[in-house]
């Protein structure tokens, strides 16, 4: 019998967390929680799921598509249909776009401002 294990938290490794939790939490309206500080923030989801963000001391970007420095964790967030307005959101707030864009029309890859690529498709 399989163990039964809920999924409580997601952490990313960057070099300032709290620009990175500001940048969450302007893309996904998340709360900041209230224990956030320099070395570690975290925003509170949906049904306890808490994403976070540490500090760490010589953080290397991920250099996708290449696999120079690994991505070491892909995020997909659904946007509904209006790509091109989650587009010129996320760019605003200091996402990148890598030229190279696997998914066609079914989603878009971005970068957030620590270098971490994520996906926004299409759905609800």
């Amino acid at each position: 019998m399989p163990l039964q294990m809920k999924l409580s938290a997601i952490t990313l490794d960057c070099p300032d967390p709290m620009a990175l939790a500001e940048f969450y939490q302007q893309a996904t309206g998340l709360e900041l929680h209230p224990k956030s500080d320099d070395e570690f923030a975290g925003l509170n989801g949906e049904d306890g799921l808490l994403v976070g963000f540490q500090r760490v001391a010589d953080y290397r970007a991920p250099s996708w598509p290449d696999q120079i420095v690994p991505q070491q964790l892909h995020i997909c967030f659904k946007v509904g249909d209006d790509l091109d307005g989650a587009e010129a959101r996320l760019l605003e707030l200091g996402a990148g776009k890598p030229e190279h864009q696997p998914h066609g029309t079914k989603a878009r890859v971005f970068t957030d401002p620590a270098g971490h690529p994520f996906c926004v498709v299409r759905g609800r």
